[in-house]
């Protein structure tokens, strides 16, 4: 997988407004999330958030489930994951983001 369809992917996610016909469920956005970070930082470098901290400790947990995964995996992991979002919306406009994702 390219680190261009992984960017283009990134682009797509991100720009996913919270209230569109494409909605990933929160478990969709901590995978999202864990393999973004595998992909651009690497392994975990940070300590465990706080007891209260229920998010941070997610997104975490996450992050963490995912060490030893190399980068050219995690862009692999992540686009196939969006792919797979987009083409259950089965909207054009999910249409035109796999175009994208393809092209790129």
């Amino acid at each position: 997988m390219s680190k261009a369809k992984f960017d283009k992917a990134v682009e797509i996610v991100q720009s996913l407004p919270k209230d569109g016909p494409i909605k990933p469920t929160q478990d969709d956005q901590l995978y999202f999330y864990k393999y973004y970070k595998q992909a651009t930082i690497g392994d975990v470098n940070t300590p465990r958030p706080g007891l209260l901290d229920f998010t941070g400790k997610a997104k975490w947990d996450a992050w963490k489930s995912v060490e030893g995964v190399s980068k050219e995996e995690a862009y692999a992991k992540y686009v196939e994951k969006l792919i797979e979002v987009l083409k259950a919306a089965g909207t054009p406009e999910a249409e035109e983001y796999i175009k994208q994702i393809e092209a790129a």
